[in-house]
This record gives structure tokens, C-alpha cells and sequence, in this order.
């Protein structure tokens, strides 16, 4: 490695560093650099509504249109300038948590080829293959690196293998280059790692874009698969625009044929098609969602990056999640401390956690690992009065063992030793006794089949020295027991998965762990694991992904997952029609979440993982999941009772319009009615963005379907057109009687009057629902309800009617139109309650 380097254990000269550096460039990752609000406001374009709307916006003002095509195009103006807005308030809120890797590096440089090395403090950006760096504990690996020299080295690597415990390396001098698996390579350490413990000469193998973390980026830097809210979006806009491109051809060619009219006509079917449009719809999503993403951000702490993933957030069913630090802690704690025979006793936790506490005394180590800590608390401090402590021998990671020598109680001039550590490495040691040894082993094998750490605790009593005890002493132990630990579960964990469960979504674990622990972790928290639901990385590898998603679906526990594999299933979830969230705080996680409809990271999460996720979290915690998808499930009720409502209602209008078209001598409602009729309506719609659903909505995924969307409104829509043409009954017989339904005003007042009150009922009915109406208190909608239905009483008789071309209407036909509106309104509740009952057992989505 040295030779293919060009370089040796003093280093480069401070020349051939500079050499390098020209040659290959800085140690720096690729930076993302964030959108500016105007490039984010011309995104917002490719917005399949905004996009529609922008064009019927351009059509009204090719056909002189000009109050419609206004009013279109300030709808498209708002929507893009919400969405940038809110998209680039997120960017800032993530702009000042990108510090990855250390700043500065110990390096081996020397003046000439003559000059002893010296250390030097040098920034990383400066780091270049062939360097020699020192490492330290608590000290970041700055760039890839082979090791030279190491001593009770370990490091915390979990950025990039998900690996919760600290991994030991060692200086093998074994043939090879940095290629090859972190795991299998215990010579070779990598960019985004931190030193666990022990102390490291090194040297610098990949820097810069060849590092495996800049690796780890290109790979998940690819291209990004629409998130159900964007395959929701295109399905429904292709809906529409189908219809909106059909309308004025009729509309044209029937007034063409039957009546006689030619291009006068087209404002009309312009009009009928804007009719057909759900004009807020970019205003009322972005409102929800932007809403929706600051009383996050406000109340949890909970950064949306893109407002669309708050939608996708509330369609989750599936949640996928890592063990470590989500639902245990990263830290374990003792479950038991055994003796030979099996049996509780107090006094081998006391022996192990005297051997913890000496051996960070004397060995002068910075801070306990994370069992020697668990040993401790358990024990408390009085275990630790009954002896003095005279050397210690730390962990090893050769060895997996750890000494501390001690005094004996009332028998001066004799030391015992206390070994605790890896159960084969101790019991090897121990005193041969081949039934006590296999008991002891077989205890262990069992323990960690049922996700457990087990270490064991041996002692022996030696003649004291003065000279202090060698490795090679640690023999002839007396084996003391056993004891066993557990991950500490996260203390929020177990109400957030029953919120969760309530919730529809199933939690699914990718964890590179054995398991055994993670089965552990499942069954402390009550989550059901059948014993066909777990599978490990060799499972996935042999299933071709034909069959995965079928797999996938009824698995619980994926256990030895590596990057690749926590990718593929996320992937095969989606493939197999599941709207997928997916937590990772680590580079290995990467391509995960791109995979995943939702990519959810924590603050802490290392910089490019977070900028790869959609959400961000405060912590890493279960429990601002549920807030993030309960306000996901709020935006997205709110959303899907928009659509319902308008798209039913425009749907009835445009049918009656054409039929109206098609039977009537004149146009059935002027352009700048149809306009006055969108505006007052859209207005009142607004609502929908401050709304507060039915708790029922938080139940169920909040599932934008196009095919079920066009189902609903097919049949609402076909009952909204027939209490239309009920209408015109009564305005063109039962009012004036046969033939005398040429009086336009009329006409255009009472269908003017009709369709407000009807579309008023609708938005109560369709957003509240016919078993959640009763005793539920006005919202926001219902104020809007009310306050579109006084318009359209109120407004023909105004001073604005006659403007408008709208005209006062005798008392009998308020009359007459009240009996067409209970009709309507009871026919409106049956068809609600019939839908309702047919979608319960399946859960409400459209």
C-alpha cells in the first residue's frame, strides 16, 4: 500500500503534499447548493393543476376573456408564491446543519526528504493520499485510510454501516487495497467514522470524490421515483384535462348544430371549461400544507423540506425503521448477572462493575464505553468500597477482554485478578473443567439467541508484585457467571407504536444488528413478530425482486441489512402499492431514503442524510412521527374533502350546462355569471385550508386515488345534475308554464340562486358526512356554507344583480326551490350513508 502510494511511515514532504493537492484536488464532499425563491416559484409551474390553469388562463385571454383569465392567472401567482415560499423557508431552517466531517487533522509532514517528521495541525480540505495521519478518541476520521499502527483502536462507524456498537480495527498487514466491505477490511477505516477509543497511526488511502462516503452519495444521488402525492396529482390532473379538452369541442358543436351559434358561443365554453376546473386547488393544497408544516415546525420541531411530503406523511401505512436509537437507545443496560449455576447473584455484577470502574481509573481511559457504564449504574457506588485497585489492563479488541488488578480484603501481599469480557475469550482462560465450561457456553449461545449481550466475569488470586501483571498472567481463572444485557428501550417508543397501530401504519425494522436483537427489542415493545416475519440479508439476496414484494409485505423484522438491501425493500414495499416512510440518521441510509415515498431524518442525522430526506426531526423519536403524520393525515383530509366537494359540484354544473346548451333558445348562464358563480364558490372554499377534519380522518391513511376520486364525483356529480335539471323544470313549467321559458334574466337568476344553495349543501354534507354531521359544531366550512348561500340569495335582488345580468325572483319560486333542495339534500344523505357502508371495511380513500 506504502509503495503504491509513493510514500512511508514519515509521510510526504510538505511539497509533495502541495503536489498532490494541485493534482487531485481538495478532501471536500460535493456540496448541494440550495434553490433560490424565484428558481423554486418556476417549479411550482410544473404543478400539473397550476400548469392546466395557467393555460385556460392564456385560452380566456385569446378569446378576450379577460375577468376569467385575470382571475386564473392572480390563482396560479398565489399558488406558486405559497409553495416557493414555504420550500424555501425549510431550506433555510436545514441550511446550518451541514458539518460533517472534523475540520482540522493531525499530519506527519516534513520539510525536505532529509527533515524528521513533525505533527501538524492541517486542515482536511488539505488532505492527500499518502498523508499520515493520527487518530485519537473522540476524533473524526477525516478521509479513507489504512492503519499503520493501532492500539485499542475502535471506531463508531454506524454513518455507514448502521453498526450501533463500536467496530475494533486493527493494523493487519494483509495484501489488498481499500477495496472490499467495511466489516471485512479491520485494517482499513473510513471518511464520516469517529474514534471510539484507543489511539492510531494511519494512512490517507482516498480523499475527495474517491472517498466510499462521496461513493456512498453518487449512488444515492440518482434519480428520484414520484412520491404518492405526485402520482395522485398527475393521475387526477390527466382525469381533468381528458374532460376539460372534451367540453368546448361539444360544447361548440352542439350549439353549432341545434341552435345555430357559432364563435359567439366560445367564451361560453371556455367559461363551462374553467367551470370544470378546480381553480383553488394549488391555493387550498399549498395553504393546507403550509399550515400544516409551521404548526410542525412550531409545536415539534418538525421541518418539512417539501410541502408535498407532508401529504405523503398522512397517506404512510408502512414505516420503515432502524433499531438503534429509534425504538432501544444507544446505550444497553443489565438484564441479569448469573453465577455458575444459572442463579441470580448480586455479586458477580459487584466483580464485573469493579473491574469497569478500575480499569477507567488506572488505565487513564477518556470516558467508560457504553457496557462499562451499564455495569456501573447497575451496581452502584457502594459495590465499589470493598477494593483498591493497583493495575489494570484495558479492553483489547484482539483479546475482547479487560483486567483489573486488585487488592484482597485482609490478605496483604495478595492481588486479584478480575477479568471480564467476550464469553469464548474468558472461559478459555478459566481453569480446565469441561462440563462447568459448556454449561457456561451453552448458557451464553442461549442468551444471545434471545437478543441478549452476555459477557463473562472470571477472577483469580494472584501473589502481588511490584511489578505489575502481563497479559500472559490471565490464566487459570476461576469462572464467577454471567451477565446479561439488553438495548435500553427508547422511553417513548412503546406509545408511539400503539398510536401508530391506531393509525393503520405497520412499522417494519431494517437493522444491521443480529436477529436475535432485534426480535429482543420487538417482543419488550409488543410488537407482534410471527415466526415467518423476519428475514435476514441472505434471504433478500436469494428472493428475486418478482416475489419480494409479496414477501416484504407480511415481514416484520429485516435483520444484517446493508444499505443496499434496506433500499431494495423499501423499494419492493412501494412496488407493492404501500405508501412508504423511511427513518435514517446515517449515509448508508441514503439510498433508502430516496427509495422511500418519505425520507424522515433527525437533526442529528449526519449533514447529507438530512439534506436527502424530506422531514426533519428534532430527535430521533417515534413520537414526533405521529405528529408529523397526524398533521399529514389533517392536510390531507382536508385536501381530499376539497376535491370531493368541488369537483362533484363543477362536475353537475358542466352537465347541466350542456344539457340546459342543448334545450334552452339562449346561453344558460352568461360567461361573467359562470365567472361571479367560481369566484364565490372558490372564495368560500378557502375554508377547506383552515378546516379541522374528524378525528375519524386520523384512522386512515389520507389516500389521494384517482380511480376512486372519479367514481365519487361521477355519482355525486349525476345527482348534483339532476336536481339542476329539476330546477329547470321549475323555472321553465311550474313558474311561467309551458313556453314561457325564453325570460333569460329569469332563467339565469334562479339557476344562479339554485346552484349556490346547492353547492353550499354539498360542501356540508360531502366535507361532514352522514354519521359524523350530528352534534359536530360549525367549523370554518360550515361559516363558508352558510355565508355562499346568503350570497346567492342575497345577490340577484342587489344592486349588483343587474350588473351581473341577474333579476329579483318572485316568492313561489323560493318556494318550489325549497322542495328541490330537501330532495336534494336527503338524496345527498342517502348516497353519502350507501358510500359510506360500502367503503367501511376497507377504510375510506380516495
Amino acid at each position: 500500500m506504502l509503495r503504491r502510494l509513493e510514500t512511508g511511515p514519515r509521510g510526504l514532504t510538505r511539497a509533495e503534499a502541495g503536489q498532490r493537492l494541485a493534482r487531485l484536488g481538495e478532501n471536500t464532499l460535493p456540496s448541494r447548493r440550495d434553490a433560490s425563491w424565484p428558481l423554486l416559484f418556476a417549479r411550482s409551474l410544473r404543478d400539473p393543476f397550476t400548469a392546466v390553469l395557467l393555460c385556460l388562463g392564456l385560452v380566456s385571454a385569446a378569446v378576450a376573456s379577460w375577468g376569467t383569465a385575470l382571475v386564473t392567472l392572480v390563482l396560479v401567482t398565489v399558488s406558486c408564491a405559497l409553495r416557493a415560499s414555504g420550500e424555501h423557508r425549510a431550506d433555510r431552517s436545514t441550511a446550518g446543519l451541514r458539518d460533517l466531517v472534523a475540520s482540522t487533522a493531525t499530519v506527519l509532514r516534513r520539510a525536505d526528504e532529509d527533515a524528521a517528521p513533525a505533527a501538524r495541525e492541517v486542515p482536511v480540505a488539505e488532505l492527500v493520499p499518502g498523508d499520515v495521519v493520527r487518530l485519537g478518541a473522540g476524533d473524526l476520521v477525516p478521509a479513507d485510510v489504512r492503519l499503520l499502527r493501532a492500539t485499542g483502536f475502535s471506531v463508531h462507524q454506524a454513518a455507514l454501516t448502521g453498526e450501533s456498537a463500536p467496530v475494533a480495527k486493527t493494523a493487519l498487514d494483509a495484501p489488498g487495497d481499500a477495496e472490499g466491505s467495511v466489516p471485512d477490511r479491520p485494517e482499513l477505516c473510513f471518511q464520516g467514522s469517529s474514534v471510539a477509543s484507543g489511539s492510531a497511526t494511519a494512512v490517507v488511502v482516498a480523499t475527495g470524490a474517491r472517498a466510499r462516503f462521496a461513493a456512498a452519495l453518487a449512488r444515492a444521488g440518482g434519480h428520484r421515483e414520484a412520491s404518492a402525492f405526485d402520482r395522485s396529482v398527475h393521475g387526477i390532473a390527466w382525469i381533468l384535462i381528458r374532460f376539460m379538452l372534451l367540453t368546448p369541442p361539444l360544447v361548440l358543436m352542439a350549439n353549432a348544430a341545434l341552435r345555430g351559434r357559432g364563435l359567439e358561443t366560445l367564451p361560453f365554453a371556455v367559461a363551462v371549461a374553467v367551470g370544470l376546473t378546480p381553480e383553488m386547488l394549488p391555493v387550498i393544497v399549498t395553504g393546507c400544507l403550509a399550515r400544516g408544516a409551521a404548526l410542525l415546525a412550531r409545536a415539534h420541531g418538525v421541518i418539512v423540506k417539501r410541502l408535498p411530503a407532508l401529504h405523503d406523511l398522512g397517506a404512510v401505512d408502512v414505516l420503515c425503521v432502524d433499531k438503534t436509537g429509534t425504538l432501544t437507545q444507544d446505550r444497553p443496560v443489565v438484564e441479569r448477572a448469573l453465577d455458575t449455576e444459572g442463579r441470580d447473584d448480586p455479586e458477580v455484577l459487584r466483580w464485573a462493575a469493579a473491574n469497569a470502574w478500575w480499569t477507567l481509573q488506572l488505565a487513564d481511559l477518556p470516558a467508560p464505553d457504553a457496557l462499562d457504564e451499564a455495569l456501573l449504574a447497575a451496581a452502584g457506588p457502594d459495590a465499589l468500597q470493598t477494593h483498591d485497585g493497583i493495575a489494570a489492563l484495558p479492553f483489547d479488541p484482539v483479546r475482547r477482554l479487560s483486567t483489573a488488578v486488585l487488592t484482597t480484603p485482609g490478605r496483604l501481599g495478595t492481588h486479584t485478578l478480575v477479568v471480564k469480557g467476550a464469553v469464548e475469550e474468558v472461559l478459555d482462560r478459566c481453569v480446565p473443567d469441561d462440563g462447568e465450561r459448556e454449561r457456561l457456553r451453552a448458557a451464553a449461545a442461549g442468551h444471545a439467541a434471545a437478543g441478549l449481550r452476555v459477557l463473562a466475569v472470571a477472577t483469580a488470586e494472584r501473589p502481588g508484585r511490584g511489578g505489575g501483571h502481563l497479559p500472559a498472567d490471565v490464566r487459570g481463572l476461576t469462572p464467577r457467571g454471567l451477565i446479561t444485557l439488553r438495548d435500553a428501550l427508547a422511553p417513548t417508543a412503546a406509545e408511539a407504536l400503539g398510536v401508530l397501530a391506531d393509525r393503520g401504519v405497520a412499522v417494519k425494522v431494517l437493522t444491521g444488528d443480529h436477529p436475535g436483537t432485534a426480535l429482543r427489542a420487538c417482543a419488550d415493545l409488543g410488537i407482534p413478530v410471527p415466526d415467518d416475519a423476519v428475514l435476514t440479508a441472505a434471504r433478500i439476496d436469494a428472493v428475486p425482486d418478482a416475489e419480494l414484494a409479496a414477501l416484504v409485505h407480511r415481514t416484520t423484522v429485516f435483520a444484517r441489512c446493508t444499505p443496499e438491501h434496506k433500499a431494495r425493500v423499501t423499494a419492493a414495499l412501494r412496488d407493492g402499492g404501500h405508501t412508504v416512510g423511511f427513518l435514517g440518521d446515517g449515509v448508508n441510509d441514503l439510498p433508502a431514503l430516496r427509495a422511500a415515498d418519505v425520507g424522515i431524518a433527525p437533526r442529528a442525522a449526519t449533514d447529507v442524510a438530512r439534506e436527502g430526506a424530506d422531514v426533519v426531526l428534532a430527535d430521533k423519536d417515534l413520537t414526533a412521527i405521529t405528529h408529523a403524520i397526524g398533521a399529514g393525515r389533517h392536510a390531507g383530509g382536508n385536501i381530499v374533502s376539497y376535491l370531493r366537494v368541488t369537483l362533484s359540484s363543477n362536475l353537475g354544473n358542466v352537465l347541466a350546462m350542456l344539457c340546459a346548451g342543448l334545450l334552452l333558445p339562449f346561453l344558460p348562464m352568461l360567461p361573467v355569471q359562470v365567472l361571479a358563480q367560481n369566484l364565490c364558490f372558490d372564495a368560500a372554499q378557502l375554508a377547506f385550508a383552515f378546516d379541522r377534519p374528524h378525528p375519524s380522518v386520523l384512522r386512515r391513511p389520507a389516500d389521494l386515488r384517482p380511480r376512486a376520486l372519479l367514481g365519487f364525483i361521477t355519482r355525486f356529480g349525476l345527482l348534483n345534475a339532476v336536481a339542476d335539471l329539476a330546477t329547470f323544470g321549475v323555472l321553465a313549467l311550474s313558474l311561467y308554464g309551458p313556453g314561457t321559458g325564453d325570460d333569460e334574466a329569469v332563467f339565469h337568476s334562479g339557476w344562479f340562486t339554485e346552484n349556490l344553495l346547492t353547492q353550499a349543501l354539498v360542501m356540508l354534507i360531502l366535507r361532514l358526512g352522514a354519521r359524523t354531521a350530528r352534534g359536530h359544531r360549525p367549523g370554518p366550512v360550515a361559516w363558508a356554507a352558510g355565508a355562499l348561500a346568503a350570497i346567492g340569495l342575497a345577490l340577484p335582488p342587489s344592486p349588483l344583480g343587474p350588473v351581473l345580468g341577474l333579476t329579483a325572483l318572485p316568492v313561489q319560486y323560493y318556494l318550489l326551490l325549497g322542495a328541490v333542495l330537501v330532495l336534494y339534500a336527503a338524496g345527498l344523505l342517502a348516497a353519502r350513508m350507501r358510500y359510506e357502508r360500502r367503503r367501511a371495511p376497507g377504510g375510506t380513500r380516495v
